[in-house]
């Protein structure tokens, strides 16, 4: 087994207060919700770094890939983070690495990736990555290992 993310392996970290509603029979978080984190914590830095207008922009992010792997139950209530690298950065679209993690620990509780791609809002296709947004986004390159 690889040892776990930790946050030296993130750029960009988001705070996520953990819902009632997260958490599922079993007294955790539900395996879904870590998506919407992942979700939430993206768009957060698209709009926060990127400019991003989610409202009336032109150009939106779709969500076209993503996958996730948990090495520790979270439950409610709990403060956690997000972080978020950029692993691939194409013409188009963007491969974000998230990770979960409990507030003030090391390493992830949970980890995956997230793609998207920028589509123009009026015709419903893939144009290129705008330079704000591009710009924002090589900030948080974390490069592949040799």
């Amino acid at each position: 087994m690889s040892a776990l993310p930790t946050r030296d392996d993130y750029r960009y970290f988001c705070p996520i207060t953990t819902r009632w509603s997260d958490n599922d029979l079993y007294g955790h978080v539900n395996n879904v919700v870590y998506y919407s984190y992942f979700d939430s914590a993206a768009n957060r830095y698209l709009i926060e770094e990127g400019g991003l207008d989610i409202q009336a922009g032109d150009i939106v992010g779709f969500v076209v890939n993503s996958g996730c792997e948990y090495h520790a139950p979270i439950a409610y209530p709990e403060r956690i983070e997000a972080g978020v690298r950029v692993e691939k950065l194409g013409n188009s679209s963007v491969r974000y690495g998230i990770a979960i993690f409990r507030e003030g620990r090391e390493e992830a509780v949970a980890h995956g990736h997230f793609v998207h791609v920028f589509v123009e809002r009026a015709a419903n296709r893939s144009v290129p990555i705008p330079p704000r947004l591009r710009e924002a986004l090589a900030a948080i390159v974390v490069p592949s290992p040799a």
